[in-house]
């Protein structure tokens, strides 16, 4: 089973419907896209060479956590995945726990 990851408070209807990539890559919705997208404006990154960079941190009392941020090119060895215009890099290590996520973002005040 995928996991959906919510980057918010509430789920969104585009998380509920979401499924798994065909592939067994990585899903993001078009809330997340759109997001994604504004941040990359923010940040001055160019959606046709940056992106958003997924990963897995280890170490710690409770074990591994999501690692999330903004690079403006991709690595060597990263996986990219491309949804509408905007990239996801995901490094070869992190890519064996966060393969066949979904990753929504929604915009609450209160749950």
């Amino acid at each position: 089973m995928a996991e959906i990851v919510t980057i918010g408070s509430t789920p969104s209807p585009d998380a509920v419907a979401a499924q798994p990539a065909a592939s067994g890559g990585l899903d993001v919705t078009p809330s997340a896209v759109k997001r994604i997208r504004v941040i990359l404006a923010k940040e001055g990154i160019s959606p046709e060479e940056g992106g958003l960079r997924l990963g897995v941190k280890g170490g710690g009392c409770s074990g591994m956590s999501y690692s999330v941020g903004f690079d403006a090119h991709p690595r060597e060895r990263d996986n990219i995945f491309t949804f509408e215009d905007v990239r996801v890099f995901i490094d070869p290590k992190s890519f064996v726990y966060l393969q066949g996520m979904t990753l929504d973002y929604e915009e609450t005040l209160i749950r």
